[in-house]
Order: C-alpha cells, then structure tokens, then sequence
C-alpha cells in the first residue's frame, strides 16, 4: 500500500506549467513540522516535494499560496532523470490525489483575477471537479420523511 497524507504549510506559491497536450500540472513543497522537538527543544520540519495534475493542480495553483496551510493525500513515487552536467538525477515526490483548506483564511480568493467584479465560486473540496453546486444538491426543508 503507497498512501501519504501531509498536514503543512507552502514554502513558496505553487509554480503550475501545462504540459504540450494542455494537461495542467502544478508543484511546490509543503513544510511539516515533526511530532518532537530535538535536544535543543527545536521543532524541526521536512520539505516535501509535491506534484498535482488536472483540476487538482489547478485548484491548488489557483487557491493556495506561500505560507498558507494545505492537507494533502497521494502517493510517494520516484524517478530519475539525466541532468544536463550528464549525471543522473533521482527525485522523491509526493503525487497528489486530493488536496484541501486547513487553515481558515478570509484570504483564500484566486491568485489571479479572473473573477474581477464577482463573487467566486466556492472551491471544490479536494480540487476535484464536481459541478456548480460543489457536489451536493440542495436540501428540501420538509421534515415530514424523517424517521425520528
């Protein structure tokens, strides 16, 4: 079983490409403090290498920025490549599956202006795609079907 979840903040605001095909694919590196301070009584942290593709690398682009707090879930995966100094080069990430709001920030509009003079919508859970009404239909307020 390869399943990660990370709670943390961004070190720098998520840098997102397109691929040739326009496949958005966005990364950036999540900060997580560790549960123990060492014996200096310091709370150290890891940087985590992380990558989203789709809609998931479009939220993220579009809602998160440097210092904000992120909870993420994916997989760890690995690759090498052959840097241009002709040495191969190996990278840990974290492949990102769904990502979500920690923290609640009054600031969490889009990064660009794309909804200049409107309200924008409101997220999508996870960055997954899930229509106008975010995945939920609305609630009738009859009370009459409910068994208790």
């Amino acid at each position: 079983m390869n399943k990660v979840i990370l709670v943390g903040n961004l070190t720098k605001d998520p840098e997102q490409r397109n691929t040739s095909s326009g496949v958005a694919c966005t990364t950036f590196t999540v900060a997580c403090q560790r549960r123990f301070a060492n014996q200096q009584g310091v709370r150290e942290a890891d940087f985590i290498n992380c990558v989203a593709w789709r809609q998931t690398a479009e939220f993220i682009s579009r809602y998160f920025t440097k210092g904000r707090k992120i909870g993420i879930e994916g997989t760890i995966q690995t690759r090498s490549y052959d840097a241009q100094d002709g040495t191969r080069r190996y990278v840990t990430e974290v492949v990102v599956d769904n990502a979500e709001f920690v923290d609640s920030n009054p600031g969490s509009r889009p990064r660009d202006d794309s909804f200049a003079g409107q309200t924008p919508p409101p997220p999508a859970p996870f960055g997954g795609d899930q229509g106008a009404a975010g995945g939920f239909t609305a609630a009738e307020d009859d009370d009459d079907d409910l068994p208790f």
